[in-house]
């Protein structure tokens, strides 16, 4: 009997498909807007739904009355504190960081208190958008006003407002007595600090901060949900993950699993912000009160005040090095808000802050804080940017000081294969050497500067991660293929399955149809992030089409009746694998398919996979600035962002993902951030005052792929989507420095702050 480990593909070890750059599946729709995204679901009978929002940034809450809005005409239902369950504390896994439930729901809806500006305090459905208006407004709600605490330094202050009676420090020994705003410790450390101090000749110490960030998507939160008369429920969102959507409704409402239907819509933009839920367990409650489908649509600004932005961060750096180069110590210090509930990414922040490093003593301390801002959701590589803008500068810092190049200084420094990472584990192959090694020798650091102009390097690490993945693939009587997955795509996994799972089949690409399915038509999936999809997914595409070559030789051995095992697989087709086998004309998959129903019928098959072994990533990119000295206005000349891909699936995704990580860090490092008035309450909630990068703020960002293969993945695949947002922040900073003499530590670094710093003379914590 053919197992599913007989060798796939195109039989001769080498790579046909995977590594080319075909049309992406989804284009055409995209391009011509048939493409449909979770605003643009409608159901008959479906109302409009809209949220009550709290104004204040901390405050109690005294009493709803609904009575007038549900007295107008049209109103459907209402949901407040009253209409939803009291959800006990548990904490689950969500992939790099975990969630409690009871947080999720008092976020979804404020209960006894309204803990930052935009908390969402009540919920109507009604006929129309003007209804559900005037509804929401003539709602009355009695609030206490409560001090507030918006930076992370100061909520961990002993005399700060409280945000929650019950939280207590987790990680420290004894369990503090008093209530807190800092939710936990986390610790990571080897070696012999002391030791590693008192070994150098160099030893710099600074303190950086950052401010909360939006992921910025195009497309806001968008929910339509339907509860039928029978208790079974459908939900259509814009969502990374419906398995996820199902699983925290369920959760939230007190719903079997499977009861609950989610559909994910194409998806404009998530970044990590749309792994979550805002909008999906309220409009499914609206619908079983008004017994029919509820559709709500979060505006840009609901999506500021209300969605989860990427943590501030306040860090302490310490790191020390011989005079000929060799870092022998270093010690962090880091603390983020993780907004109104606690679950900030301190985890993953303190696992990278000196991961591309082989370091011997080391030791990080790290703080999960709350503070009365919307709760913080995942943000590329969630954790990581933040901690290493400020290792990164510490790192050029050193260099500087030594008068070692800084690109050599890191080579000398870098992790590699059998490097013990802080965090616990020892790398297997890795490419941090090779992306140092290309960014080093290429064009661009060679080039020289001009007058006012200034060059940083930075290098940045995620770990990955695999998880749980299904994919099922169907051979139809033309001989073509459908793949069906559970992941949301959102940066090219459907191109990337695609190819991995024509590869395996030995057909072209575009005889495989990829499909993104709902959670009735697939096996439960883990979300699309940390870098997975293409890692897992495709290996869980491997795999099925692995048991597809298999009935596919045993078709052919049927039709030749010859035995199985004398049959091979090869370019798409099958073979007898020798001379001895039988003279027979090599049979394709459309030519097997045609006669599937004569040989034992359709031909299908699944995998369900629990992926282990993700390559860590790293990155290098250089950054070239021009600092205008009159008005601190930074503009970046030229980029190069050098990542190890492991493998690139699709080289053209594979540059798309470093150009948008670098773009997005430049964003953050020079203009982006949350601006609060003395109240706690947002005053940027949108595009216009929230500057992101446009096209015209940016050089075209060469991405340069390095290939250092994973070895527990068919293809060599590590992932890449979250490793290019990582070194911008430090690489920008460092520019700025090498144009300026001026060391800045406070993001962003926008013209007031860095013209201040000038006039200063480097009050921006500057040299």
């Amino acid at each position: 009997m053919a197992t599913a480990k007989q060798e796939i593909g195109n039989g001769n070890g080498s790579l046909k498909y995977v590594g080319t750059r075909p049309w992406r599946p989804d284009g055409v729709d995209k391009v011509t807007g048939r493409a449909k995204f979770g605003a643009d679901i409608s159901l008959p009978g479906m109302l409009v739904g809209r949220m009550l929002r709290s104004p204040h940034a901390h405050a109690r809450i005294i009493s709803i009355d609904t009575s007038a809005a549900r007295a107008l005409p049209g109103v459907k239902a209402i949901v407040t504190r009253d209409e939803l369950p009291d959800i006990p504390n548990q904490w689950v896994p969500a992939g790099e960081v975990a969630v409690n439930y009871r947080d999720m729901s008092q976020n979804v809806m404020a209960r006894e208190k309204a803990l930052y500006d935009g908390h969402a305090v009540a919920a109507v459905a009604a006929t129309s958008a003007a209804i559900a208006k005037q509804a929401i407004d003539l709602i009355e709600v009695e609030y206490e006003v409560l001090p507030h605490v918006i930076d992370v330094r100061e909520a961990m202050e002993p005399d700060a407002p409280v945000l929650h009676d019950d939280m207590f420090t987790e990680g420290v020994e004894p369990t503090p007595e008093t209530a807190s705003n800092i939710f936990k410790k986390v610790e990571f450390a080897h070696g012999d600090l002391e030791k590693g101090f008192a070994q150098a000749d160099v030893i710099v110490e600074r303190t950086f901060t950052t401010k909360p960030v939006h992921q910025g998507y195009i497309e806001p939160h968008a929910v339509v949900a339907s509860a039928g008369e029978d208790g079974q429920c459908e939900i259509w969102c814009c969502t990374q993950g419906q398995f996820t959507v199902r699983a925290y409704c369920a959760n939230l409402l007190g719903i079997e699993i499977g009861k609950i239907n989610v559909t994910p819509s194409e998806i404009g933009g998530g970044f990590g912000g749309k792994t979550v839920v805002y909008l999906e367990p309220i409009a499914l409650r609206l619908s079983q009160l008004a017994g029919r489908p509820v559709k709500m649509v979060m505006s840009r600004e609901e999506v500021f005040r209300a969605s989860g932005p990427t943590s501030g961060g306040a860090m302490t750096i310490k790191m020390g090095a011989t005079k000929e180069g060799k870092i022998t110590a270093a010690k962090a210090w880091i603390a983020y808000q993780a907004g109104a509930f606690p679950g900030s990414p301190i985890g993953p922040g303190c696992m990278c802050v000196f991961a591309p490093y082989d370091i011997e003593n080391a030791e990080v301390e790290g703080y999960d804080v709350v503070t009365n801002r919307p709760k913080v959701a995942a943000y590329r590589a969630p954790g990581a940017p933040i901690s290493e803008f400020a290792s990164e500068g510490v790192v050029d810092e050193l260099a500087k000081k030594l008068g070692i190049d800084p690109a050599e200084f890191r080579l000398m420094n870098a992790a590699k294969e059998g490097t013990r990472a802080l965090y616990g584990p020892k790398f297997g192959p890795v490419g941090c050497i090779e992306t140092l090694e290309a960014a080093r020798s290429s064009e661009h650091y060679k080039t020289p500067l001009g007058p006012n102009q200034g060059r940083g390097i930075a290098t940045g690490f995620w770990f990955n991660i695999g998880g749980e993945s299904c994919a099922t693939i169907n051979v139809n009587e033309d001989g073509t293929a459908t793949v069906i997955e559970g992941n949301p795509d959102i940066g090219g996994s459907r191109a990337s399955i695609q190819l991995q799972a024509a590869e395996a089949l030995g057909i072209p690409p575009e005889k495989v149809r990829p499909l993104v399915a709902d959670t009735d038509s697939i096996g439960y999936t883990f979300l699309t992030g940390g870098s997975r999809v293409t890692f897992a997914t495709g290996m869980a595409a491997i795999e099925a089409a692995g048991k597809i070559v298999v009935q596919l030789r045993e078709r052919a051995a049927k039709i030749w009746d010859i035995p199985v095992d004398a049959v091979e697989w090869e370019d798409g087709y099958a073979k007898p694998s020798g001379s001895n086998a039988g003279e027979f004309e090599p049979l394709s998959m459309a030519e097997i398919a045609a006669q599937a129903g004569k040989t034992g019928g359709p031909i299908a098959a699944t995998a369900s996979i629990n992926a282990q072994g993700a390559g860590p990533g790293f990155g290098t990119h250089v950054c070239d600035v021009e600092v205008d000295r009159e008005t601190g206005r930074v503009t970046v000349l030229r980029y190069t962002a050098v990542q190890d891909a492991g493998k690139a699936v699709h080289p053209s995704y594979v540059e798309g993902q470093i150009q948008g990580g670098a773009a997005q860090g430049i964003g953050w490092a020079l203009n982006e951030e949350y601006i609060y008035d003395k109240d706690g309450c947002l005053e940027n909630p949108g595009f216009l005052d929230y500057r992101m990068p446009v096209a015209s703020d940016l050089p075209m960002i060469d991405a340069v792929i390095v290939e250092v293969p994973n070895p527990n993945h068919p293809y060599g695949v590590r992932g890449v989507g979250e490793t290019p947002i990582v070194p911008p922040m430090a690489a920008v900073a460092n520019a700025i420095e090498n144009a300026t003499g001026i060391r800045m530590t406070d993001l962003p670094m926008s013209p007031p702050r860095l013209l201040e710093a000038m006039d200063n003379g480097g009050a921006n914590g500057g040299a």
